[in-house]
């Protein structure tokens, strides 16, 4: 156990944060998402949800300023997206970095292309539906 690192964050998922680079992005996938599929990097964190995982990652990663840091999946049509999901991480991310704007949305087949391209992809227990999240991790300041 490492002090000032919320216990959610495995060994295997400190590596990961420690090794992504500036415009590296992260995948937080809920328990539905094919993460397997699209990247053959992928963490488990199974039993913890999104906004957990994101008040433990939160201080250890910076956001990227100079482009959206925070993507979501848009529902599909005939879907409904449940407004508390993005409203529930918007709230986390906010203690942590107050001036983040919402997350864009993207159409669910450009997501799963961003998860291609993504460092990694960690896989969550997050439930709810259209609950994958996109960080993108910024210059950590001096």
């Amino acid at each position: 156990m490492l002090k000032g690192i919320h216990p959610c964050i495995s060994p295997e998922l400190l590596l990961t944060l420690a090794e992504m680079g500036h415009g590296d992005e992260l995948i937080l996938a809920d328990a539905h998402f094919p993460g397997h599929t699209f990247n053959d990097r992928v963490v488990r964190a199974d039993g913890l949800d999104v906004t957990t995982l994101l008040d433990g990652i939160l201080p250890l990663f910076e956001l990227d300023s100079y482009s959206q840091p925070l993507v979501m999946m848009a529902a599909v049509e005939g879907d409904e997206l449940d407004p508390a999901v993005g409203e529930q991480y918007m709230k986390v991310v906010h203690r942590h970095a107050p001036s983040a704007k919402s997350p864009e949305r993207i159409d669910r087949f450009a997501f799963y292309e961003r998860a291609r391209g993504a460092y990694a992809v960690v896989m969550t227990g997050e439930m709810r539906k259209y609950g994958n999240l996109l960080i993108k991790k910024g210059v950590t300041p001096v």
